[in-house]
């Protein structure tokens, strides 16, 4: 089963939510209030909303994820990758270090990451 689209209001309430699962509807209303800014109705409208994607279940009040957070950014990044750079991964690693220079570290965890992707 493919990764829900989740927008960029939702992986902000989606942050919240995975840092604090499982959690009441009426807390995380609370929280969405305090962080970031929303009325009640509008977590209300979201939990439902993501509730029907398949994002998340709510239970007898009771909100958690059915996605974790690195699939989302996993299935994020790809949809960039693709739409950016027509899928090239090695596109967008040449335009995202071309303008940073990699320590030796971080060269060296992405050439240990490469290998330990590569097919035999």
């Amino acid at each position: 089963m493919a990764t829900p689209k989740i927008f960029e209001s939702e992986y902000r309430f989606c942050l919240l939510l995975w840092e604090k699962e499982p959690i009441g509807s009426g807390e995380l209303a609370k929280l969405c209030e305090q962080q970031l800014g929303w009325k009640k109705s509008t977590t209300y409208t979201v939990i439902k909303r993501l509730a029907e994607r398949g994002v998340l279940k709510n239970e007898n009040s009771v909100v958690t994820t059915l996605v974790s957070k690195e699939e989302v950014q996993c299935a994020e990044s790809r949809e960039f990758i693709d739409r950016t750079f027509g899928g090239s991964l090695p596109g967008f690693i040449a335009a995202f270090t071309g303008s940073k220079q990699l320590s030796a570290e971080e060269a060296d965890e992405i050439r240990r990451m490469i290998d330990s992707y590569r097919e035999d």
